[in-house]
């Protein structure tokens, strides 16, 4: 039997909750900070090393891929950043 003559009767495949897949997708995918908690930054090495700090989380933005995004804004500057999630720490 070739892989295109497979139907999902030939296949020994437990019963989903397409619900439970979909609420553990969603949790995958799911930014790990919200608008308005404040953040420590960690800027790389190449960007602007003096830039790390406390930072409020203004915008939730798409995923670049690997990593969500966050624009994220410091008391101190007129503007604001973008940062990966996994330049962030949620502060104490």
């Amino acid at each position: 039997m070739s892989i295109s003559q497979v139907s999902a009767s030939h296949l020994n495949v437990g019963k989903v909750n397409v619900s439970a897949v979909a609420s553990i997708g969603l949790a995958l995918r799911a930014h790990k900070f919200r608008v308005g908690q404040t953040v420590f930054y960690t800027s790389s090495p190449i960007s602007r090393p003096g830039a790390s700090g406390s930072y409020k989380v203004v915008r939730l933005l798409p995923s670049d891929g690997d990593d969500y995004q966050y624009r994220i804004k410091h008391a101190g500057e007129a503007f604001e950043r973008v940062a990966k999630e996994s330049q962030l720490e949620l502060e104490s």
